[in-house]
């Protein structure tokens, strides 16, 4: 498992490089934004806000994106005392965004990180719940520029986990069970 973690990872770095590199042109649009969001259907079983932000890069037509959301109490546990149940998603994301310089830019966005989950509150029952498992994400939104450096922001990303079923040393990654939609809003300020 420590094998496939490290090739993940690799890979995940890899792909940051590339996807910044790419993106870093002289009529880039760099932004920052934040949002509030809430997870739907798959596993999320709560519908406890989503806080966030994300950093990035949109040239003429492609982009960079590093998003990062927390979800305090995502998975249902109001029948046990004391547990805590967070959520934590970190994805590098390549990003089509057509429109350059239009009031309205939207964006499709797919890519690949981290998906945490921290189970807290068993430590006498149970060792360690949380687990960090390597993710996917695709979605897609719009930004909504109210002038050149303000944009209101909507999006709606599918997250998935992925998996290895065999713990030998090929690289065979497939499809988790672990999955939910996150639909968010939020502001974004390009300089």
């Amino acid at each position: 498992m420590k094998k496939l973690t490290y090739r993940l990872t690799s890979l995940a770095a890899a792909f940051l490089l590339v996807g910044a590199a790419s993106s870093t042109t002289a009529s880039a649009q760099t932004y920052v934004s934040g949002f509030v969001g809430v997870p739907a259907g798959g596993d999320s079983v709560e519908r406890q806000p989503t806080y966030g932000g994300s950093f990035g890069t949109l040239g003429g037509g492609l982009g960079f994106e590093l998003d990062l959301g927390y979800t305090p109490d995502f998975f249902d546990t109001e029948d046990i005392s004391g547990v805590g149940t967070n959520l934590t998603t970190i994805m590098g994301n390549l990003m089509i965004a057509p429109g350059r310089g239009s009031a309205f830019r939207p964006y499709l966005t797919v890519g690949g990180g981290l998906i945490r989950s921290d189970v807290s509150g068993l430590d006498d029952v149970f060792d360690d719940l949380s687990t960090n498992d390597f993710g996917i994400n695709a979605g897609g939104g719009i930004f909504v520029f109210l002038n050149d450096n303000v944009a209101i922001r909507g999006d709606a990303r599918y997250f998935r986990s992925l998996t290895d079923e065999d713990d030998n040393d090929f690289f065979d990654v497939d499809l988790g069970d672990f999955n939910f939609w996150r639909i968010s809003a939020g502001v974004a300020l390009a300089f």
